[in-house]
């Protein structure tokens, strides 16, 4: 049987969510398992934790330890003594970054979210207990982030409540490779 791609529509859940959620999108989603493709936006990492985050045009993920030279990879960051299998490295979405500014007045720039890939097009909250591709790498969507006071801090920015639910998604790395600004991200 032909499996039909159907759209749906991504956005507010319930009028309380609405300070929270960011625009409505449509993705295209098949009936058996979602279908999207989304672009790797910045690539991001630290030596020691707090330090300024660091860009880059293309990285190395190594499975089961994170981009390699990373903060977390090399167990100095700021998380590091709570170590996760889930935590190797961490996404969040650019249209997160928008909401912020538009909806609570916060400009937050794609390093100041602490997180390793910024990503455009690619509902993040879908990947979580799903495997997919960014680049060469197969990586695993282990749980959503929490956002923290801690990033409040470093940056100086009330962005605790406006990231709740939507402070990116926390993976394993299960196959090593290569990503790079530009790279498509889809589900496997």
């Amino acid at each position: 049987m032909l499996m039909r791609p159907r759209v749906i529509t991504i956005g507010l859940v319930s009028p309380g969510a609405a300070r929270h959620a960011g625009p409505m999108r449509t993705v295209e989603q098949s009936s058996s398992v979602g279908s999207f493709t989304g672009e790797l936006r910045h690539i991001f990492t630290a030596d020691n934790g707090g330090e300024p985050m660091q860009s880059h045009e293309r990285v190395e993920l190594v499975a089961g330890l994170g981009i390699a030279g990373d903060r977390y990879a090399e167990r100095r960051g700021h998380y590091s003594q709570i170590h996760h299998e889930d935590r190797q490295l961490t996404l969040i979405e650019m249209e997160t970054l928008e909401a912020l500014s538009r909806d609570a007045d916060i400009d937050l720039a794609p390093e100041e979210t602490r997180r390793n890939l910024v990503t455009y097009g690619v509902p993040l909250n879908h990947l979580v207990g799903r495997q997919f591709r960014i680049g060469t790498a197969l990586l695993y969507g282990g749980r959503l982030n929490v956002p923290c006071k801690y990033l409040e801090i470093l940056v100086g920015k009330p962005v605790f409540k406006p990231l709740i639910n939507r402070s990116g998604l926390n993976c394993q790395i299960i196959e090593s490779g290569f990503v790079a600004i530009g790279d498509g991200i889809r589900p496997v």
